[in-house]
């Protein structure tokens, strides 16, 4: 009796989680039991925080935060490639504001998980279902996490490293594991090998249903509490900002120069001298600590950030501010810009100005200031917009730089009005008046931070026109208008497309993506190299090719697209436009190239809360060579800067686009001959070509099924018929078939006249479709299938009577060759005789 009382006390203890199991040795494998840690009979519920640093991640995907359990099957099988279905996940629940750090989740586990199991025993056991947490933004609007889909996994219930031979490895943190039975198996531990499911991992025994596994342990160790308390980790990647703000100047400035001598991405492209640098800025940290000055410590920052040519480089040195404007608040009245000839015209005269006043006249060559050509000036003064990337960004600065003063200093000025041709030299006084400071803007033009990313017109000429005025709103946003603007596309069969970047000054790559609604098919970007510390060297991973994805949804614009750039069309929104010279999508236009910045960044934090920002990732083109960086996205058609552009009152480039579509849509026609009813005729469509058949309406007219087809499965035809007597516009067209689907097309129960000639004409959709197709002329009501097998019958009927003709010819030619040999033989035997 008290035997049995015990054991019942012994149970009651062990469901109330108040006895653990430590590691004991299973006698029949030898694989030790996992140790327990508070066993309630196993995990039902999982709750935690996600701790954060890096806001941005968050910040722009308001609403857009996700928490899923995903089944890591793949990672177990070391298969770092493929992709995850959603069929394998859970999802849980956001429970507070996600853009405030940390916040809260929950999610309630499966009675049976999703996804598939593994056997972890080497044997043929049915196998653990091994699961990991993550916390995400799906900026297609899924609430699902996709690889491909998702703008960062930021947050995971697993640790991750940076290190050169575990990058694809967990290394910490917690996974949760579900087993059908009691005779399964789960690492407790990493083995020598440090990697997780290699075959040097040590084995332990584990309960049936779920447990959270401790990573963090040695050995592993299981959580079986009914709520289990899973907190997510955010992994390390580049946005991550090294913190050097509680350090002094001097200090700071050594570890930054670290950092840069190792991490900065293009050292040896722009040819950096780290040493130099660092011998030119020490002694002024030096001093600025000594003296514990703080405006001589951001000054010196200041001119640091503009040693490095990097226009991605910058710095927040609230303490200059002063400077810049007492620097540039003096003008003239007075803008300029550069011709392709090397003359700098006056492109802006205020009215009332000093310019203006002193008799300078819009479109004046200036000819020197103070004495010595123009931009000689530049050399003298901050360029306040530095650092640059590329020349021609610095140029057209230099240009904007050159005409402002201090307010009230004087300035000569010698300039050349138009129609004349004397030179005249001026002294003028500069006034504090930033019209002119405004009009040189290269972002003049430029949407504001509250319009809408991304807006929709279609033009008097027919195309649209969409202009992207942002990358940095919230990708669910931009992606519903995108999707949007691409059925606008179609619906309304647009002839062509003219994407306007010139003011887009970059935001998050969705480039990828977005520019995926452009191509049928993927399309390798490039890739980038990538700084390991523990490797101290850059690496290009294949596992990291980056491709253009189209959406798996199908929708797809193939019509003909130019695309405007200019130098403020920056960062991300350089690599949506280099995309788009892939397989030439797309024509460039502009005055210039973009601004020339290919790399990702990281953030720094600075004494007195300056943050800094330097270029550790190096994008490449699919050779392998620099991509954007130094060279921006070059026009295919580069615009000269003229008089004429200069001072024309249209959109310059705007009409450009105009005037190229214009030739690119223009429709080339072939003709593939008659065709009569009953007859099935097949030919090849080309891209920008439509194929025209002549036909005659049988003497006693009636009613026709004119059916278009492919087996190609990417080919979208359109039918158009015409009178053949006027072939200016279609009398009817078809695109979508109702009866054989969508990328079929066809004009049933046409009721023609007898004898009336016609032109039936196939194009692709939107001219822009390519491949094979038929066409079939059936009287209606007939079934085309009786029809092609008549036609099957007939051609087999042929092929047979070419076939028997064939063998009798061949039966003619054997009994010619006997007697041939015949003849042959007889004169052989009256040779023989004649010797004889």
């Amino acid at each position: 009796m008290q035997t049995r009382r015990l054991l019942v006390l012994l149970i009651v203890a062990l469901l109330m989680g108040l006895v653990t199991f430590t590691a004991a040795q299973d006698e029949e494998t030898g694989i030790p039991q996992a140790e327990v840690i508070n066993d309630e009979g196993g995990v039902q519920l999982i709750t935690g925080e996600v701790e954060y640093t890096v806001g941005f991640l968050t910040d722009f995907n308001r609403g857009a935060m996700n928490i899923a359990l995903v089944n890591q099957a793949l990672y177990v099988d070391r298969d770092f490639e493929g992709k995850t279905p959603i069929s394998w996940q859970v999802l849980g629940e956001v429970l507070t504001d996600p853009f405030v750090s940390p916040f809260e989740y929950e999610l309630n586990l499966p009675i049976m998980p999703r996804g598939p199991l593994r056997d972890l025993s080497g044997g043929d056991g049915e196998g653990v279902a091994v699961f990991g947490v993550m916390g995400y933004t799906n900026f297609r609007g899924t609430p699902y996490w996709e690889s491909e889909l998702e703008y960062t996994t930021g947050f995971t219930s697993y640790q991750t490293t940076r290190e050169f031979e575990l990058r694809y490895d967990i290394v910490g943190g917690k996974l949760l594991v579900w087993a059908p039975d009691y005779n399964q198996v789960f690492p407790s531990g990493f083995g020598e090998d440090r990697m997780l499911f290699t075959e040097d991992d040590p084995m332990m025994r584990i309960p049936a249903g779920w447990s959270v596994v401790n990573l963090d342990t040695e050995p592993f160790t299981l959580d079986r509490s009914a709520t289990a308390i899973v907190d997510l980790i955010e992994q390390e990647q580049s946005l991550q900002p090294y913190d050097f703000s509680d350090l002094s100047y001097v200090e700071a400035f050594e570890e930054l120069m670290e950092r840069l001598r190792r991490e900065y991405a293009f050292t040896e492209y722009k040819g950096i001298d780290w040493d130099a640098i660092y011998e030119e800025f020490l002694p002024r940290f030096e001093q600025a600590t000594e003296d514990n000055d703080a405006v001589a410590y951001q000054f010196t920052m200041q001119d640091f950030v503009w040693a490095i040519p990097d226009g991605h480089i910058g710095a927040s040195l609230p303490l200059t501010n002063d400077a810049f404007f007492r620097e540039t608040d003096g003008g003239l009245g007075l803008a300029v810009r550069e011709l392709d000839d090397g003359r700098i015209l006056a492109n802006f005269v205020l009215q009332g100005g000093p310019a203006a006043e002193a008799g300078m006249e819009l479109g004046a060559e200036l000819t020197a200031i103070n004495g010595a050509p123009p931009l000689d000036r530049a050399d003298k003064i901050n360029i306040w917009a530095a650092p640059f990337s590329a020349d021609h960004s610095r140029r057209i600065q230099e240009l904007r730089y050159i005409t402002r003063f201090e307010t009230g200093e004087e300035v000569e000025l010698s300039f050349i009005n138009p129609e004349s041709e004397e030179e005249q030299t001026v002294t003028v006084t500069a006034i504090n008046e930033r019209q002119s400071w405004s009009f040189s803007s290269v972002l003049r033009g430029a949407a504001g931070s509250d319009a809408q990313p991304i807006t929709f017109e279609v033009l008097d000429s027919g195309y649209a026109y969409v202009r992207i005025n942002s990358f940095s709103q919230y990708p669910e946003l931009m992606f519903r208008i995108w999707e949007w603007i691409i059925d606008q596309l179609n619906d309304q069969n647009i002839p062509g497309l003219i994407l306007d970047m010139r003011w887009n000054s970059g935001g998050y790559n969705l480039d990828r993506w977005l520019t995926g609604y452009f191509f049928e098919e993927r399309r390798v970007i490039g890739n980038r190299a990538i700084y390991y510390t523990d490797i101290d060297e850059f690496f290009i991973d294949p596992l990291q090719v980056e491709e253009i994805i189209p959406p798996d949804d199908g929708r797809f614009y193939g019509g003909p697209i130019a695309l405007l750039v200019s130098p403020a069309c920056a960062s991300a929104c350089e690599f949506f436009s280099y995309n788009m010279t892939i397989d030439d999508r797309a024509t460039v236009i502009g005055f210039y190239p973009s601004d020339g910045l290919g790399g990702n960044i990281k953030p720094v934090f600075m004494p007195d809360n300056v943050y800094f920002q330097f270029t550790v990732g190096r994008a490449l083109t699919a050779d392998g060579e620099i991509r954007l960086e130094g060279l921006g996205v070059q026009p295919d058609i580069l615009v000269p800067v003229t008089e004429e552009t200069l001072f024309s009152d249209d959109d310059v480039l705007l009409q450009t686009a105009i005037d190229h579509l214009d030739g690119a849509t223009t429709i080339v026609f072939t003709s593939a001959g008659e065709i009569t009813v009953g007859e099935t005729v097949e030919a090849e469509l080309v891209r920008g070509e439509r194929v025209r058949f002549d036909f005659v309406t049988p003497d006693e007219g009636g009613l026709f099924d004119v059916v278009v087809s492919s087996d190609d499965p990417g080919l979208d035809t359109v039918l158009y018929i015409y009178l053949a007597n006027d072939l200016s516009a279609p009398v009817l067209e078809n695109d979508d078939d109702e009866e054989l689907g969508l990328l079929t097309s066809a004009i049933r129960e046409l009721e023609i006249p007898g004898g009336l000639p016609l032109v039936f004409e196939v194009g692709g959709f939107m001219d822009n479709d390519a491949g094979i197709f038929t066409i079939t002329i059936t009287p209606s009501g007939a079934d085309v299938e009786e029809v092609e097998e008549v036609e099957d019958a007939v051609e087999e009927a042929v092929e047979d009577a070419d076939e028997a003709e064939e063998v009798e010819e061949a039966e003619e030619a054997d009994d010619d060759e006997a007697e041939e040999v015949e003849e042959t033989e007889e004169t052989e035997e009256t040779d023989d005789e004649n010797d004889e």
